[in-house]
């Protein structure tokens, strides 16, 4: 959503918008084990089944999602049974309230703790596409002593210091591990007591949620007061000897991808852009698009450009994109079922997006993107961040505008007042985490090596047509990766 307007910080918007929230949580400080050297020194005096595991599978609203996350939980129960030492509780995020912030994890653990306190001696957390192999998974944790505060998983690190980090840990990123969930990641008993204690009375230092796997890292490390990641090498992404999760994909097959005549694509840009910007999109992905229109404050023929009759703002740009959305629904475009708006400096692979939505039901409201919310702990709202482009169903949209739900301001923030007006529809944000708000650099070297990414954001310091061609441009190389 950063558009026409002076650079800021790409994860933080507005103070203006404080008045979307909604709707705070200090334990006692408490060292817990400092690294995995120490583990051996604090094994179990007994041996840990599987019915004190609780599995939480990091589950989402949308039906296409729900099906996969139910899918997941049979297959455990079942290799639970088969295996026949015990069974485990399997929980899906989605399911353990009607508040859709519990993506979040700090908003569940309370509820967790309630539910499961009482007998579990571990939560483990997956994604909907990460498979478990219990007998592996009960030797990992069998490692480390149910007594002691643990937070385990695949640790990532930042290569360099990074914007979607607000620059933590600038003179050494590498010091701080944070967990690829992916791969699946573990709190023992001891810890969750004390998070669920702190989440009641702590205040959050931020409003924001813009990279859940370091921000829950960041939460349970507490300025050096509580444990950091203990990494273990049996949580995998990729299959290897004694791995107790691999991970498949998060660009799912689920047949041919819907027909480029079935996604209209809406480029938001503005006169100053023009001549820098415009000529990117026209370089690299515009090719790939059949429907698309520029959407300017001016109209422009060697482009060309549409102008909505918004004039153009320094901050937002709620006006324009909600103009957008009306003409989505008018005759004055082809009709199709999907909408994608993007910024001008927003890279995207337009194949792997249709290959992606062929998961998806257009007849059902869908919000596709990179999720962040905003002041989640105090029943806020999530919304699809603008710049790694917003995708909504044909239903979506129409369901939105025939609401009384819409901007306050011509330069309200986007993406937010959307997310907002979801939420109170009903209407679930859909996370992929594909989507990119901000470019290749700013993310684990090791994650983003791994991704097929959909899509990136901003250009600054960086050749765009380069960073096109290498992440997203299909080659054989990069469908190897």
């Amino acid at each position: 959503m950063d558009l026409c307007f002076m650079s800021i910080h790409p994860s933080i918007h507005f103070s203006s918008v404080l008045w979307l929230n909604f709707g705070a949580f200090a334990g006692e400080k408490h060292a817990g084990p400092a690294n995995a050297a120490e583990h051996r020194k604090h094994s179990a005096q007994s041996s840990v089944g599987l019915e004190e595991i609780v599995i939480v599978i990091q589950s989402q609203r949308n039906s296409y999602h729900a099906h996969r996350s139910g899918q997941r939980k049979l297959e455990i129960l079942q290799q639970a049974a088969q295996l026949g030492q015990g069974v485990p509780v399997v929980v899906l995020l989605h399911e353990l309230s009607q508040y859709e912030g519990d993506w979040s994890i700090l908003p569940a653990l309370p509820r967790l703790f309630a539910s499961y306190g009482h007998s579990a001696s571990w939560l483990f957390f997956i994604e909907e596409e990460t498979k478990v192999t219990l007998s592996a998974l009960l030797k990992v944790l069998n490692r480390y002593s149910v007594q002691e505060e643990w937070f385990l998983g695949k640790r990532l690190h930042d290569n360099e210091a990074s914007i979607i980090h607000h620059y933590a840990f600038s003179e050494d990123p590498g010091s701080f591990g944070y967990p690829e969930t992916a791969a699946g990641w573990a709190l023992s008993a001891p810890l969750h007591r004390r998070l669920t204690e702190r989440i009641q009375y702590e205040k959050l230092k931020s409003d924001f949620t813009i990279d859940l796997k370091h921000e829950i890292a960041l939460f349970i490390w507490e300025e050096g007061n509580g444990p950091k990641l203990t990494a273990v090498p049996e949580f995998c992404t990729e299959l290897r000897d004694n791995c107790a999760t691999t991970f498949t994909t998060y660009l799912p097959h689920c047949g041919d991808p819907v027909s480029k005549n079935d996604v209209f694509v809406a480029v938001k840009t503005c006169q100053k852009f023009h001549s820098d910007r415009v000529p990117v999109v026209k370089a690299t992905w515009e090719k790939d698009a059949g429907l698309l229109e520029y959407y300017s404050d001016i109209t422009d023929a060697s482009i060309p450009t549409v102008s909505l009759g918004v004039p153009n703002t320094e901050r937002g740009h709620c006006g324009k994109t909600f103009a957008i959305l009306r003409r989505f629904l008018s005759k004055a475009v082809p009709k199709a079922d999907w909408l994608l708006i993007v910024d001008d400096d927003t890279l995207i692979s337009l194949p792997r997006l249709r290959q992606l939505l062929r998961c998806y039901d257009p007849k059902e409201a869908v919000s596709l993107g990179e999720r962040y919310g905003y002041s989640l702990i105090q029943k806020g709202y999530s919304y699809t961040t603008g710049g790694g482009g917003m995708v909504l169903s044909r239903t979506a949209v129409s369901r939105l505008l025939s609401s009384s739900c819409g901007c306050y301001s011509d330069d309200a923030p986007d993406d937010m007042v959307l997310g907002r007006c979801f939420t109170s529809l009903g209407v679930p944000i859909t996370h992929n985490p594909l989507f990119h708000q901000a470019r290749p650099d700013d993310y684990s070297g090791t994650l983003i090596s791994m991704q097929q990414a959909v899509s990136f954001h901003k250009h600054w310091n960086v050749d765009p047509v380069a960073v096109y061609r290498y992440w997203l441009k299909d080659t054989n190389l990069r469908d190897e990766l």
